[in-house]
């Protein structure tokens, strides 16, 4: 079974990668496709991405505040949808909550980055393979193979924050300086 990843930005590609790699294992018969590593070099980016929307019925769409309203994440989450009550759209939340989304991705169950979560998310892309686990096996292989994804997470997570402060202020445009001082003014409420 296909599975399609979408992501936009460093720091969503990263996440959208390790969790491809990392569902491999815990589902050997899913077959995630993402963009970043399954395009041929020379190959036409957006006729090779069509065509692994049209025969896919379920993606999992990776949200950071810096993509969550970017064309090509609404265009894929749309496409992936389809206006059929068969396919699936599994919005994964990186940096941030629930109550952060807007329609139409707030229509979507939200997968927040906590083994709870992901546990429901692979339970759901275990129910669309053609021969499922059983969910008690399956169980036992998340929970072997979670804390390999955890510190994976932890680690961009880290990677992503000393990035962000390693960034010069001449660099900074007004925009992006105000844009900080807001961020820091939600954050102290």
């Amino acid at each position: 079974m296909k599975l399609f990843i979408s992501w936009s930005g460093t720091h969503s590609r990263q996440v959208a990668e390790a969790f491809s790699d990392w569902i491999r294992c815990v589902l050997q018969a899913c077959k995630p496709w993402i963009s970043s590593r399954d395009i041929d070099r020379g190959s036409i980016w957006f006729t090779e991405i069509s065509e692994q929307l049209k025969d896919v019925s379920l993606g999992v769409v990776f949200l950071t505040k810096e993509n969550i309203n970017k064309p090509w994440i609404l265009f894929e989450s749309g496409a992936l949808a389809k206006g059929l009550t068969s396919n699936r759209v599994c919005t994964f939340l990186i940096d941030l909550e629930p109550g952060d989304i807007n329609d139409p991705l707030a229509q979507f169950n939200h997968t927040l980055p906590n083994k709870t979560s992901v546990y429901y998310l692979v339970l759901t892309i275990n129910s669309t393979l053609l021969s499922p686990i059983d969910d008690k096996i399956l169980e036992n292989i998340f929970n072997m193979y979670w804390p390999q994804f955890e510190e994976t997470l932890k680690k961009i997570e880290k990677d992503f924050i000393d990035t962000k402060q390693d960034v010069k202020r001449s660099e900074e445009t007004p925009i992006d300086i105000l844009e900080e001082i807001l961020l820091a003014t939600k954050s102290l409420t």
